[in-house]
């Protein structure tokens, strides 16, 4: 089979081929429809992801495909399921090899592309905004990065839980697709002040910031009392450090946002999580942005289109 495969610490990523592999207990083997892209691949070969796996291995943490085989002694979805898999690593192949308890079913009303853009962009907006948070109907929520991969799912999912969402995103094209999943007000990075126009509409209750760097900043300055900040990412490539005695006079909380580290130590939060998001998407409330679909062959392609920021809502790759 053919894989976008780092061979080891020396290299950057090829499309290789190996082996099919083959399933152990309490695993199965995914014939792969289609991997979406993260930001977090393009940290994984820099090898400044928190969770990179050492070397050899296949890039691609999320997939959705159809279940060819099952490991021995194992129960799981049936062969010929259609299912969705958040598996931290070999999503970019044509076959995939994943533990059994990280399978959703996909309802038959979603694509395989929708499936593969779905499971961290989402989980991440509703675990970090929902449980997290706590943000309430009527509250007002800032959101940077809002036509990026996360953040358009966090304009579309506090929208729908009753936010007024003011979505950032650099440039008008982008400022539409945010508009489209329904943001209220929005800001161009490129060319306003965020902390003036938040202030001037009141304040943030709640920050989804998806940036860091002079953007964080900024949403940090107009914040009201008793906000909650959530730093969900860095696509500036600027960690931003936060002024403690700026939390203490304004009452601010700062929530860290790991959504696949609830795998480790609490899946419950992301069980009961994608069971409301996968209700929404058949009901019609969540509809899935994925800007470009690109074969396997153009994966650097696919990657270099996080990179440069030239995408919007989510980047799929069909095996």
């Amino acid at each position: 089979m053919r894989a976008y495969h780092i061979a080891s610490t020396e290299t950057g990523p090829t499309l290789t081929d190996l082996p099919i592999p083959t399933p152990g207990t309490g695993q199965l083997r995914l014939k792969i429809a289609a991997c979406g892209l993260n930001f977090a691949d393009l940290l994984m070969i820099q090898r400044k992801y928190q969770d990179t796996p050492e070397p050899p291995f296949t890039l691609g943490m999320e997939v959705a495909g159809i279940v060819d085989a099952l490991g021995p002694d194992t129960d799981g979805p049936a062969i010929g399921a259609r299912v969705a898999v958040f598996g931290g690593q070999g999503g970019l192949a044509e076959y995939g090899v994943f533990d059994v308890n990280r399978c959703v079913e996909i309802p038959d009303c979603m694509s395989f592309e929708d499936a593969a853009a779905f499971q961290i962009a989402y989980g991440t907006s509703h675990v970090a905004l929902d449980h997290r948070a706590r943000m309430q109907p009527g509250e007002t929520l800032l959101v940077t990065g809002a036509a990026g991969g996360v953040g358009l799912t966090a304009v579309e999912i506090g929208k729908l839980m009753g936010a007024t969402v003011i979505a950032c995103a650099r440039g008008a094209d982008k400022l539409e697709v945010a508009k489209a999943a329904g943001a209220d007000h929005l800001i161009d990075a490129k060319t306003q002040d965020i902390r003036e126009i938040v202030r001037s509409l009141g304040g943030a209750d709640v920050v989804y910031d998806a940036v860091g760097g002079a953007q964080w900043q900024a949403a940090f300055r107009a914040c009201k009392p008793e906000a909650r900040l959530l730093p969900i990412g860095f696509a500036s490539g600027e960690v931003p450090q936060v002024p403690a005695n700026h939390l203490l006079v304004k009452n601010l909380s700062v929530l860290g946002v790991y959504w696949g580290g609830y795998m480790k130590f609490r899946p419950q939060v992301i069980t009961d999580s994608l069971r409301t998001l996968l209700g929404w998407y058949e009901q019609g409330r969540l509809k899935p942005h994925v800007s470009h679909v690109l074969p396997l062959d153009r994966a650097a392609e696919g990657l270099e289109l996080l990179r440069s920021r030239k995408s919007t809502g989510k980047v799929v790759i069909t095996p």
